[in-house]
């Protein structure tokens, strides 16, 4: 059934002809697991069969069935051109003429201008890595790590030198997780092939986890960021309730698995010691295995192998392990704070259907001490995943006035300010689930 007045039949899938017309609505029908379209550049797609098949994974691009797809499609990928290939074959035809070229309550004069930011500083160049930059980088991380082990080989394994090998090593770590970060977005090199090399041995060899679970989980984030049962990175597997919705609605179901009006408090003890070293350790080997994803496997196991070959002579096995879950314990405090203020005291909600820049910038405050304490403004990996950091200030400023042009929330917080926020959200929503759970 075709929209716009043609009664057209669907193109079958895998055919690339586009045989069909059709109206938001009849689009919006296809989005259930078994069923999937979508829409990029008012072309419509039949993705049901490759989404399993999808680089990225399934998830992300089934969260966007039965919706536009035109921005995501633009900031994912690096070679339009080369993605239309995949495209074409899944075409089964096309918005009608009498349709938006927008979906649901999404703002077309922002779409407009956000598509020409883009394009102007993709022509200033600003998509482009300084390989320098980047070779920097990693040359601290190595550097860091080779000290770490030479200090205590050669002035021994003393208190005051293992805690300055673990310090050492919580730098090297953390740093190499913000790295990984910007070859798994594919934004250092022209050829995504030695963007995912390198990732695979930073995230692997350097950190012993992998790129595949990385990428399938963290580009949900980046494309559905704050939105429940999309992004994984608020699904606190009920250890925590987020937000105002989710904690009414466990109280009103009655729902308590833990004492969450109290949640601002046991943070302390299960969210940043245990983050890393435990959760994100035993969901990594899971997924490597459940999968057979043997090559993230072996990278992987090539981070355990150096480890232990460098380490155990000093300490012992024992002493070793101790030390590596001390690393990840210090670097887990370090990646939680700087994450979670730009997760859990924003607005955590259903699917709105907004445009890109809606949806992303009030879900991601500007830390200001950020850009000189950790070289890391969160809010543009999301708003521009493929741009090199180096270049995000140059951005900064335009998009304060885009934002401020079309009335989108623009949060600009100390470093500080942004941690205390993450207690008193969590106070607030367990305030919430309480009042829910006894009233409701």
């Amino acid at each position: 059934m075709g929209g716009g007045g043609q009664q057209t039949e669907p193109a079958e899938p895998g055919s690339g002809k586009a045989s069909g017309v059709y109206t938001w609505e009849e689009v919006q029908k296809h989005c259930s697991r078994k069923d999937q379209w979508l829409v990029v550049n008012r072309k419509v797609y039949n993705i049901t069969q490759w989404a399993k098949r999808h680089p990225g994974g399934s998830r992300i691009i089934s969260h966007y069935a039965g919706e536009d797809a035109t921005e995501a499609f633009s900031a994912f990928h690096p070679d339009l051109k080369f993605v239309q290939k995949f495209l074409k074959p899944l075409l089964v035809g096309e918005l009608a003429v009498t349709e938006p070229s927008q979906d649901g309550g999404k703002n077309a004069a922002i779409i407009k201008d956000f598509e020409s930011l883009r394009a102007q500083v993709e022509k200033e160049g600003l998509f482009k890595a300084k390989p320098l930059f980047f070779c920097l980088h990693l040359g601290h991380i190595l550097l860091l790590e080779a000290l770490a082990w030479l200090m205590v080989t050669y002035w021994g394994t003393s208190w005051t030198m293992t805690l300055l090998c673990a310090l050492m090593l919580t730098i090297s770590q953390s740093q190499a997780g913000w790295l990984q970060h910007d070859f798994g977005h594919l934004s250092v090199f022209k050829k995504s092939r030695w963007n995912h090399l390198v990732h695979k041995f930073v995230i692997g060899h350097l950190k012993g986890a992998s790129a595949n679970w990385w990428n399938h989980r963290h580009f949900q984030h980046h494309a559905k960021p704050n939105i429940m049962k999309k992004d994984p990175d608020v699904n606190m597997l009920a250890v925590f309730v987020l937000g105002k919705t989710q904690p009414v609605e466990y109280g009103i179901k009655k729902i308590k698995h833990m004492p969450y009006n109290h949640q601002h408090k046991y943070f302390f003890l299960v969210g940043p010691p245990l983050l890393i070293p435990i959760y994100f350790h035993m969901q990594i080997m899971n997924t490597m295995i459940t999968r057979r994803d043997w090559v993230d496997l072996a990278w992987s196991l090539s981070y355990y192998f150096r480890y232990f070959y460098c380490y155990s002579p000093l300490y012992g096995f024992l002493g070793s392990f101790a030390l590596m879950m001390f690393v990840r314990f210090l670097e887990s405090h370090w990646f939680v704070w700087v994450t979670q203020m730009n997760h859990i005291p924003m607005e955590i909600e259903y699917e709105k259907n907004q445009d890109w820049l809606t949806m992303q910038v009030p879900k991601n405050a500007e830390t200001s001490q950020m850009r000189i304490h950790l070289l890391f403004i969160v809010f543009f990996f999301s708003l521009f995943p493929m741009m090199p950091r180096h270049n995000y200030h140059l951005v900064v400023p335009r998009v304060r006035a885009m934002c401020e042009k079309h009335g989108v929330p623009y949060e600009i917080k100390s470093l500080w300010r942004g941690m205390a926020d993450v207690v008193s959200s969590l106070k607030t929503s367990g305030e919430l689930w309480l009042d829910a759970y006894l009233h409701k």
